[in-house]
């Protein structure tokens, strides 16, 4: 009974933050499965299951799952090779199947190597990409589909020139309503006596004054209408039959094609990384810093895509652009995401016609929203202050997510992180002073607690510089392991070079087991320093 009680604690805002989910999920998931030449009832479908099985099986808090922009490519290669969605819908369910595996195996675990400044970047990359997507649909000019985030579009522009080719196309019924819903949202969190209006969402406002609009400009007969290409466009089942039809088995006879298992595989492995940065998205934006069993996650999205592939839905993953939403709407818990489920169930059942009414302007200006928060300046101003080693390979996350798409740009943040974790590791691998005595020089190399095989080149570099006649104490007390290939290096360096260069070496505090002290030989080359005058 407690548990339940906990469930609920949090009705009021889970609720408003559940609608707007519903309200921004519902275009993306006709957008995405439009894009994807999938039946557009496939992509409800999986923002259904997404939503009520996945929001109930995962331990995250904010994620919301769905259809996945990232997926779409895929996806319509995939039904084009195949042939028929109902054969590539037994590679979902085989997709489905090996995230099941990869969550029993604790595959999750990966998510843990992500660098906070690389999923940061990330996040401030798609902020960047929601809001200037949303621009051509909030002047009204609807021609990339709802929820592309990739730089290139299928039409052959890209998200800049896009911005240059709705000028011509300007509806000015959209501004008006974008304008309009923008005031309203922006109001609701700046005026007192409306922010104390909890029980109502200001996205709900704004959607039904800008349905109430629309409809005025079309009694009116005013050039302000928006017509349907710029309205929400939900099929609308004209009999029980054409219901019925919605639902289509996957063609297990397909099984054995190795086609589909490719594809399945695919999948399974695109939509499994996708959502691990989408959950360590998700735990970052979480205000009260709860983390998400990845390992639950992976689970829930397999259990999620075998169903959805049963019911004729696309493949899910957790979506950046719905979690950011519930999060902004004041999200306290993860009944938002099953109420967002339930939403899009009881409302495209019942109130299709209602639905297909909502301007997408209105829904560009949520987004818009959804995009500044993420891509807050101060944001990169925080990264800027923690010095380069942090703020590059945010910026060249945040950059190549904009310019490229969500998996190459964090590609990239990841590679350029690991370079500097490489090249801090050689760094801190030893300690070199060198000191001026008149009777020539002494160098101190210290070596760190761990000296790996990645320090080789560094060392190797430092020794070669040693000038000639020069007197050196290499110091491994503090260590604990040294690599062979540096212990070779070392060993080279004290038996061969030191002579050739007339070079003193000692050694202080190897192991007899490293072979590099001979019995006695840490007392030759006792090197005195005089005394300071």
């Amino acid at each position: 009974m407690t548990k339940n009680n906990n469930f609920f604690a949090n009705l009021k805002s889970d609720f408003s933050s559940g609608l707007v989910v519903f309200l921004v999920a519902l275009p993306l998931c006709l957008g995405i499965a439009m894009a994807s030449g999938a039946p557009l009832f496939s992509g409800i479908i999986s923002g259904i299951v997404g939503g009520i099985v996945v929001g109930y099986l995962s331990t995250s808090h904010l994620s919301v799952s769905g259809p996945a922009a990232g997926l779409t490519a895929i996806v319509l290669t995939a039904i084009t090779d195949l042939g028929a969605f109902d054969i590539f819908l037994t590679a979902v369910f085989i997709a489905g199947i090996l995230q099941l595996i990869l969550g029993f195996i604790k595959a999750g675990s990966i998510s843990n190597y992500f660098p906070t400044n690389v999923i940061e970047g990330m996040l401030a990359g798609i902020g960047v990409i929601i809001f200037l997507k949303q621009i051509p649909h909030a002047f009204g000019y609807d021609k990339d589909f709802e929820g592309d985030l990739a730089f290139l579009q299928p039409d052959s522009e890209n998200t800049f020139s896009e911005l240059f080719n709705f000028i011509g196309h300007i509806q000015l019924g959209s501004i008006i309503i974008t304008v309009v819903s923008l005031f309203i949202l922006i109001a609701w969190t700046k005026v007192e006596f409306l922010k104390k209006i909890k029980l109502i969402p200001p996205a709900l406002v704004a959607v039904i004054v800008s349905i109430l609009l629309n409809e005025l400009f079309i009694i009116s007969g005013s050039s302000f209408s928006i017509k349907n290409d710029n309205l929400v466009s939900l099929p609308v089942p004209n009999s029980i039959e054409e219901f019925k039809s919605i639902f289509i088995l996957p063609n297990f006879s397909a099984f054995a094609n190795t086609k589909v298992w490719i594809i399945g595989i695919t999948i399974a492995v695109v939509a499994s990384i996708e959502t691990l940065l989408c959950i360590e998205a998700a735990d970052r934006m979480d205000a009260q810093k709860r983390f998400t069993d990845t390992n639950v996650e992976l689970k829930a999205q397999g259990i999620g895509n075998i169903l959805s592939s049963l019911l004729g839905g696309l493949p899910m993953t957790s979506v950046v652009v719905r979690t950011s939403a519930n999060n902004s709407a004041g999200a306290k818990s993860k009944l938002s995401a099953i109420i967002h489920g339930l939403l899009l169930t009881i409302c495209v059942v019942s109130i299709p016609t209602i639905l297909n009414k909502i301007p997408l302007a209105t829904l560009a200006a949520v987004l818009l929203l959804v995009g500044y928060k993420l891509a807050n300046p101060k944001t990169i101003l925080h990264f800027w202050a923690k010095g380069k080693y942090q703020f590059i390979p945010f910026i060249v996350t945040f950059v190549a997510v904009v310019f490229t798409d969500l998996l190459k740009g964090v590609a990239l943040g990841m590679i350029i992180s690991i370079v500097f974790v490489l090249k801090g590791n050689m760094q801190r691998a030893y300690k070199f002073r060198k000191e001026e005595f008149h009777d020539g020089d002494i160098i101190h190399i210290e070596l760190a607690q761990e000296v790996s095989f990645l320090n080789k080149a560094a060392i190797k570099n430092t020794l070669t510089s040693i000038p000639k006649k020069s007197k050196v104490v290499i110091n491994a007390t503090d260590t604990v392991y040294i690599a062979h290939d540096v212990l070779d290096l070392i060993k080279e360096f004290k038996k061969i070079t030191s002579k050739d260069l007339e070079i003193k070496v000692k050694l202080v505090g190897f192991k007899k087991a490293y072979g590099l002290v001979e019995t006695g030989e840490e007392d030759k080359h006792v090197f005195v320093e005089p005394k300071k005058q």
